[in-house]
């Protein structure tokens, strides 16, 4: 009974700085103003509010919120702990996969792609060196700062 009053108040207020808006010509912003004061008169008349003060007051209802936070905080916390390890599932069904047996060459660094049928010892070896190749050609030192003194020309520097 206190709510409904307090709702109803607060609703006449609002209509109310709604008119003195409106008086002043501001005419968006009190429509603005009534939609929000009519709201608690809304809630009022479809039963929520008394839904609302009736949970409010049950003790096993505020138990079932505090077991959904703490549901929520662990969950939260498992996450950051996640995250904060680097691996996330994908990593870790990656892993599971690997360890069930994925299928290695044995010359080769990392599991091989194909069916097996199709990649021989050849073809991971030459893999295996183009990648050597790219890597001694990107630590050449002069290749290094090439791309910064370009840019550091163009704008003049």
């Amino acid at each position: 009974m206190l709510a409904e009053t307090i709702c109803s108040a607060v609703s006449a207020a609002g209509l109310g700085i709604a008119a003195i808006t409106a008086y002043r010509k501001r005419f968006l912003t009190a429509t603005r103003i009534a939609a929000y004061s009519l709201v608690p008169v809304g809630l009022v008349m479809t039963g929520v509010v008394e839904w609302v003060s009736d949970i409010a007051f049950k003790p096993s209802v505020w138990i079932g919120f505090g077991l959904l936070a703490v549901a929520w905080l662990l969950f939260m916390t498992t996450r950051a702990v996640e995250r904060r390890s680097g691996s996330t599932r994908k990593e870790r069904r990656a892993a599971r996969s690997a360890e069930r047996g994925a299928a290695v060459a044995p010359a080769a660094s990392s599991p091989s792609l194909t069916s097996g049928a199709g990649a021989t010892a050849a073809q991971t070896q030459k893999q295996t060196q183009g990648r050597a190749k790219k890597k001694q050609q990107a630590a050449a030192p002069g290749d290094d700062f090439s791309d910064i003194e370009a840019i550091l020309k163009k704008h003049g520097i």
